[in-house]
């Protein structure tokens, strides 16, 4: 049940028999369904999730109603809202699967159990950590400095995956412009 979390730990680091039976044991699996929310704006975030398989996105709605996307994650990407899981208090964003999805869900009082248990995993989720930091710091530099077209390129160059798995309207509203404007971008490029 948890092949695809072990195969991605074990790319950063190597765990042992006893490692993996603990952190199995910590583990609950989640199945929700397209559209399906796992939080919403006013709740408190209480886990962090793998995406075992499908497609998750990170959201939330403007003063005038308009959903600005902050994230998304595919197969092998962990997904949350890490102020309010840290901080326990009310999140400002919408966690939706966008597609029928499995998810691997570590609560967060298991988590500091668990990372106080295994330095193996402690390692593991400070390595996720910082590269996570790190694309949310290119992506603030991308929206900065690059034209409309320039992140749409960009974005399709470096996760062609993505273009295909969701629609076009929160790929526009993730790159930070109408879905209008990607409408006469991709004829552009035909």
């Amino acid at each position: 049940m948890y092949t695809a979390l072990l195969q991605h730990i074990q790319r950063f680091v190597s765990l042992t028999e006893e490692e993996i039976h603990v952190l199995a044991s910590y583990l609950t699996e989640k199945k929700p369904s397209k559209k399906e929310f796992l939080f919403q704006e006013g709740q408190v975030c209480t886990a962090n999730y793998f995406v075992a398989k499908g497609c998750l996105r990170l959201y939330y709605v403007n003063d005038k109603g308009i959903e600005t996307i902050v994230q998304f994650a595919i197969e092998n990407w962990w997904i949350s809202d890490y102020q309010s899981l840290e901080r326990q208090i009310p999140s400002p964003f919408y966690l939706q699967a966008i597609e029928s999805s499995t998810v691997i869900v570590l609560e967060k009082q298991v988590q500091e159990e668990l990372l106080t248990k295994s330095p193996s995993l402690e390692r593991y989720f400070r390595i996720v950590a910082q590269r996570a930091y790190g694309a949310a710091q290119m992506r603030i530099k991308y929206i900065s400095e690059l034209s409309g077209e320039e992140r749409y390129v960009q974005f399709t160059e470096s996760f062609p995956d993505f273009v295909q798995r969701i629609p076009q309207y929160m790929l526009a509203s993730y790159l930070g412009f109408t879905p209008e404007f990607l409408s006469k971008l991709r004829a552009k490029k035909r």
